[in-house]
């Protein structure tokens, strides 16, 4: 790990576990270039890399082809309306209307450590962790002031940056696009890697291969969305998930954003990320200054697998901040499959007595709870205990839930009104709404704006009541719709363009709010399913979840998906009953239970009417998660055959740090007749060490060395039917 200018070369060299990343200064007049993200070098001799030695050359010694110098150079920050017209990262609108900009070497820092964001997630890491370059760039015509941050580690191949973006002016300034990073490089003939889906099927993945012009992912819902990710990656075309160049982008942000990759007319390949710049302005007065969300930027030479393992183990230990990180979490019942809205105490305490005496430990109650609310058209803003379904009040079941030795939690909906509650009635103007227009609905309610301190402030003081009046140690934070009709009651029409900005600082304050008051809390984070997953949100909460598909053959696809960037342990996965509610598959009991096992890990049903050896096999299945849990949760993913690869299966392991202890899943999506075993080769062993690898789930065991599992691999039983499975334990021999 380290950062050090080189000054004759006038190039910064940041060095982050075996990757190196370069910049360099091109010309007089000090552009910020990119010369170099990949394997570690040795050395700063690499300045050519600008190409500002051949044509058209720096703007001072032929300043007659600035534009053509502007258009071709690597920027690390690209500037907007002087030359260069590829996809920019800043524009600024002046009093005048003009809006170029292009920001030039300053001046910089390094030093050990890493500063947060004001009001924002950001990674985090102790002085000897990592080390931080500011690299301050300046619009002498604007006086405009652009702090890029790059942020190393010492042990992780990331380079995690952000831009500050000040206005030293005596005039009023808007910044019209403010991205968090952009990477220039020549085009290898890369592909992309980017994750699609819809409500019920989050984050599929989508290879493809990189053509002339733009192309990417963004969202203008709010909230990151089902229907996006915000991550990007590049790769080589011979890149597998065990070999061969990735770099991945992942921004850390709950909102509307923009991840682009452009090639251009020289075969250069740009990516910009950042903050989706369609609907948004900043007014920035004198003095004032915005600060961008934190993009993470990872390179792995091994392939889809190491850039995971990279991903992983930043959130982990640099970004996820709740107690539970590495702790095991209870294995809850959540009631919403079971009942809906049809539930009152009693019910909720069978299934309570019967999820006590399978093992399952904690009872999460979820929609419908509060208010006068019977379906989804009333109630939400109205955070009080309907005593009519929770006869005696909720500290009353809580209390019981806990003298049957079960944890008790909790479902809210705390962004959100709808028309037919106390809340809107007494406050209309609270809702997000265009005057003069009808505003939309979606799921029958609309969202508050939360760009208001006081209604941040009621809905918080509402949720620190019901928490503070009862044993709640677990909450599910849940947005069921995205945003439209934007205006804010609040917010001057010259600054509307801030509101979706805003918004998500709101959720931002009031989760960490949340957090702060309850510290011993373990929050998930849900938005109608997976439509929040991101993160932002993971640090706030260890857990988001992961889809409202709790299908055990749909999940295969979308934890895959989500395992690609996001570490296996903030997964939320349940067990649900059979046919699915939203597929109506048919899967065995135990092909449920190992498909939850990849996440979180709880049950998603009424117990009380499950087939008797459903009920039966529940204990087992809570052993099994005890059993591997610490493994899931701290251990090395390694992604061995995928369901997208037409191979009608679907296979995992998980390896903790150490080498010695793994655990491989496999699933069987299709029976096949007259076929032969599997193979299987695993990652991740030691070669020389001797491995005892037992099945769960099938008749099988092995002793073999590390080296025969990885290269010649195992064979895995044809098992009888569609949709069967079986987990490899695997130990070294003592």
């Amino acid at each position: 790990m380290g950062i050090v200018f080189e000054e004759k070369q006038r190039v910064f060299k940041l060095d982050a576990g075996d990757t190196t990343y370069m910049i360099g200064l091109a010309g007089e007049e000090g552009f910020a270039g990119h010369l170099y993200f990949g394997k570690r070098l040795n050395d700063c001799m690499t300045d050519d890399l600008l190409r500002v030695t051949e044509p058209p050359f720096a703007p001072d010694t032929n300043n007659r082809d600035r534009i053509s110098f502007m258009d071709a150079l690597p920027f690390e920050y690209a500037s907007h309306g002087v030359g260069d017209f590829r996809d920019s990262s800043i524009r600024v609108r002046t009093v005048g209307g003009t809006t170029a900009v292009s920001p030039v070497y300053h001046s910089h820092k390094i030093y050990a450590g890493k500063p947060g964001i004001d009001g924002m997630p950001a990674v985090f890491g102790k002085e000897e962790e990592c080390m931080t370059l500011e690299l301050m760039l300046k619009d002498e015509a604007l006086k405009l002031k652009v702090v890029l941050y790059y942020t190393v580690f010492e042990k992780l191949p990331v380079i995690v940056r952000h831009a500050k973006i000040c206005n030293e002016s005596e005039n009023t300034l808007w910044l019209t696009k403010a991205m968090s990073a952009c990477l220039d490089m020549d085009n290898r003939d890369y592909e992309m890697i980017t994750l699609h889906g819809a409500w019920a099927r989050e984050r599929h993945i989508q290879r493809q291969k990189i053509g002339y012009g733009s192309q990417g992912v963004e969202s203008l819902r709010g909230e990151t969305g089902h229907q996006e990710q915000p991550f990007l990656a590049v790769c080589a075309p011979e890149a597998t998930q065990r070999s061969g160049e990735v770099y991945g982008f992942h921004l850390i942000y709950s909102g509307n954003f923009k991840v682009r990759a452009q090639i251009n007319q020289f075969d250069l390949l740009r990516v910009n990320i950042g903050i989706n710049d369609e609907d948004f302005t900043w007014q920035l007065k004198q003095g004032e200054s915005f600060d961008t969300p934190e993009a993470v930027l990872v390179y792995s030479d091994q392939g889809i697998g190491g850039m995971s393992r990279a991903f992983h183990d930043l959130y982990r230990n640099h970004l996820i901040r709740s107690p539970y990180v590495f702790e095991k979490r209870p294995v809850l019942i959540n009631n919403w499959e079971a009942t809906y809205f049809d539930f009152n105490t009693e019910k909720l305490l069978q299934i309570a007595e019967k999820a006590a005496e399978s093992g399952i430990e904690m009872l999460v109650m979820d929609d419908g709870w509060f208010g006068h609310r019977e379906d989804d058209n009333s109630s939400l803003g109205d955070w009080y205990v309907n005593e009519e379904k929770i006869k005696g009040g909720l500290k009353n079941l809580v209390d019981k839930v806990n003298a049957l030795g079960l944890k008790f939690g909790i479902w809210f909906e705390p962004e959100m009104i709808s028309p037919d509650s106390e809340l809107y009635r007494e406050h209309p103007d609270w809702a997000i709404a265009i005057p003069g227009r009808t505003p939309s609905m979606a799921r029958g309610q609309y969202v508050l704006d939360l760009t208001r301190k006081e209604v941040r402030d009621y809905i918080f003081e509402r949720m620190e009541e019901i928490l503070s009046g009862a044993n709640i140690e677990y909450v599910k934070w849940d947005m069921n719709r995205p945003l439209s009709d934007i205006a804010g009651a609040k917010l001057p029409p010259g600054q509307m363009g801030e509101f979706y900005h805003r918004y998500v600082l709101g959720v931002y304050e009031m989760q960490e709010r949340l957090v702060s008051r309850f510290p011993k809390l373990l929050l998930e984070n849900c938005s109608g399913g997976g439509a929040r997953f991101d993160p932002g949100m993971l640090y706030y909460s260890p857990q988001i979840w992961c889809s409202d598909d709790t299908d055990a053959i749909e999940r295969l696809s979308i934890q895959e998906g989500t395992a690609m960037i996001y570490p296996l342990s903030c997964m939320g996965a349940h067990v649900s009953v059979c046919p699915n509610h939203t597929v109506g598959r048919n899967t065995p009991f135990f092909t449920r239970g190992i498909t939850a096992l990849a996440g979180t890990f709880g049950y998603e049903l009424d117990i009380t009417k499950l087939p008797k050896e459903e009920v039966e096999a529940i204990p087992g299945q809570v052993e099994l998660y005890h059993r591997f849990a610490e493994l899931i949760v701290r251990g090395d993913y390694y992604r061995l055959v995928s369901t997208t690869e037409g191979k009608g299966c679907d296979c995992y392991m998980v390896v903790d740090k150490e080498k010695e202890n793994a655990l491989l899943s496999y699933v069987q999506v299709q029976g096949r007749p007259n076929c032969h075993s599997r193979n299987v080769r695993m990652q991740g062993l030691k070669e020389d060490v001797l491995y005892t690898v037992k099945g769960i789930g099938a008749d099988y065991e092995k002793t073999l060395r590390g080296d025969a599992l990885m290269y010649a691999g195992v064979q895995i039983p044809e098992l009888w039917g569609d949709y069967q499975g079986m987990l490899l334990e695997i130990h070294a021999r003592r």
